[in-house]
């Protein structure tokens, strides 16, 4: 079972990384809701969050969500304390506090700029961040945390920036009759296929090699000649210097 939610959720987390841009390390907004669940159902949140996302994780919250625990008194002390572990992002209620659900749904708004996770386990707030596109939302249910499918307003942006890469075939085959029908679509005349003729052969293939003739070796019998011939000359200007 515990793969199963591995690859559902490596399949969303894709969703969220090729069409919003989500990188590592994944921003998981927290509110007290969430640290309580995690407390009653004993989840450590910094060991299994980075492993059901496969991925690093940095695990934050706001100064609204510190102030509201600390104003719930001692039934939310354990949770209090689970979310002081995490860092604190700067949110526009500095000055003026407000509650923690209306904190969280102001850092996700203007199309979720610094691509938070939201993490809790208020569901007016979940209904509220489903209504936003480009937001994934956690919560926990039966002892695991869960991942939520992108939400309809997600998915409907998605549609209108890439067209008809996320409509079914089966719709496309009907938009597809239905332009042909009102003749919107023109019929594309088959091109004839040219036939390869048959061609002679090569005519350089058809060419006669040249011999190549061997280099002439010098004839030895002239060179004996020549040098008989030089004997009799130097043999004939000795005797005529005997003879002087």
């Amino acid at each position: 079972m515990k793969i199963k939610r591995q690859k559902t959720a490596k399949k969303l987390l894709a969703f969220y990384k090729h069409n919003y841009g989500f990188r590592e390390p994944f921003q998981i907004l927290l509110d007290g809701t969430f640290c309580q669940a995690a407390l009653k159902n004993k989840i450590q949140i910094k060991e299994q969050m980075p492993k059901y996302l496969m991925g690093e994780v940095q695990l934050c919250t706001t100064s609204c969500v510190l102030k509201e625990l600390e104003s719930l008194g001692k039934e939310l002390y354990g949770a209090k304390l689970i979310a002081q572990r995490f860092q604190v992002r700067n949110c526009p209620h500095f000055k003026k506090p407000v509650g923690a659900s209306v904190c969280l749904l102001s850092m996700v708004e203007n199309n979720n700029l610094h691509h938070y996770f939201v993490a809790t386990q208020d569901q007016e707030l979940t209904v509220k961040i489903k209504k936003l596109p480009g937001v994934p939302l956690m919560y926990i249910i039966q002892n695991t945390m869960v991942l939520e499918k992108p939400s309809p307003k997600s998915i409907a942006q998605i549609q209108v920036l890439h067209g008809n890469q996320f409509v079914p075939v089966h719709q496309q085959q009907t938009i597809q009759h239905l332009k042909e029908e009102q003749g919107l679509v023109k019929e594309s005349v088959p091109r004839r296929k040219k036939r390869k003729r048959k061609g002679g052969p090569n005519p350089l293939s058809c060419l006669k090699k040249k011999k190549v003739q061997p280099p002439q070796q010098p004839n030895k019998e002239k060179k004996q000649r020549r040098s008989r011939k030089k004997r009799r000359i130097a043999s004939s200007c000795i005797k005529v210097e005997a003879t002087m």
